[in-house]
């Protein structure tokens, strides 16, 4: 999917051909203009009416409108600007007119009715926030008509959460207000480290989305880290022992947390076993590098204790997991 500005022609105005495959998008999409009111008839959308709302858009400093292209050119005026079949449009706005409000926001999300069930509207909405993320922005807010109910499981199935409920400010509709943190990818690994009885060393650590919780040494790769070598780099540092290589791999498993410099990221683990004695971290920069990663402390936990555990594990079910690894 390409995902571009609408094109405009040296009077500003949207191209013809263009607004043809917008025109048909919009009347496509009747259900939601008549829920949304925006067209005078939603059995009759008329290309004017088109352009004399997007020019509306247009017209916005802070707004954009782009347009989602999949396959082949439909057209030959299409396939002379290297363009494929027009699948969907969105609206965006990088600063709410409130000033108190300091995220970006999708004014309108919108996908061809013949080209639904396909994965275009999550697909549409990942690039969107990529082009946030990539822009330094945290989060993202919309908003849903209180009467859009198939909108409102949509947008709640990819992350987004309600924070409010209101009017929207063209028209006063009863409105849901949703926001998403725009998360980062990231690539991390650990060693669960196991002594001559099976227990596993954890370390407690704190964060300020998740909280206290425990887990296995080891954290972010660097660039052009392998998950082996970023796992026995991240062992060195949080227990000071060298004298220990990565064993198979336990597991892999993805979660969410706010990291102390990347910000909310996604993270992708991957976590390898090994053995050792049953001793305590040391070294000259043990405590720097636990303050760094905001550590609390350490233990050997046995399985028993693992199952009763009253507090938060990472994985949660690294129990079942380690189970499962000795009886393979």
């Amino acid at each position: 999917m390409i995902l571009a500005p609408v094109p405009l022609t040296p009077d500003h105005d949207i191209p013809a051909p263009v607004l043809t495959e917008l025109t048909a998008l919009y009347a496509a999409n009747r259900e939601f203009h008549a829920l949304s009111g925006d067209f005078p008839d939603p059995d009759d959308v008329r290309p004017e009416q088109v352009a004399a709302a997007l020019a509306d858009d247009l017209a916005e400093p802070d707004a954009e409108v782009l347009l989602a292209r999949w396959g082949s050119p439909r057209s030959s005026e299409a396939e002379s600007e290297g363009e494929g079949r027009l699948v969907g449009i969105v609206i965006t706005l990088a600063h709410h007119p409130d000033p108190a409000d300091p995220d970006p926001w999708i004014g309108l999300l919108m996908v061809d009715a013949d080209s639904r069930r396909q994965g275009y509207g999550r697909r549409l909405a990942s690039l969107v926030e990529d082009r946030f993320r990539t822009a330094g922005r945290g989060a993202v807010r919309l908003a849903v008509l209180d009467t859009n109910p198939k909108a409102l499981a949509f947008w709640t199935a990819l992350g987004y959460e309600v924070i409010d409920h209101r009017e929207d400010r063209a028209l006063g509709r009863p409105c849901a207000v949703l926001r998403k943190p725009l998360r980062t990818p990231r690539r991390a690994a650990r060693v669960a480290v196991l002594d001559p009885e099976g227990a596993v060393f954890l370390l407690r650590y704190d964060n300020v989305e998740v909280g206290i919780h425990w887990a296995m040494p080891g954290g972010g790769l660097e660039p052009h880290e392998s998950p082996v070598e970023g796992a026995l780099r991240e062992l060195r540092e949080e227990t000071g022992w060298t004298d220990l290589a990565a064993g198979p791999l336990l597991c892999t498993w993805e979660h969410d947390f706010t990291h102390a410099c990347a910000g909310p990221v996604h993270q992708h683990e991957h976590i390898y076993v090994t053995h050792g004695p049953r001793r305590e971290p040391t070294g000259p920069h043990l405590a720097a590098a636990h303050a760094e990663d905001l550590i609390l402390t350490w233990r050997w936990w046995t399985r028993k204790e693992l199952r009763s555990a009253n507090e938060a594990m990472w994985p949660p079910d690294l129990a079942r997991r380690l189970d499962a690894f000795d009886g393979a």
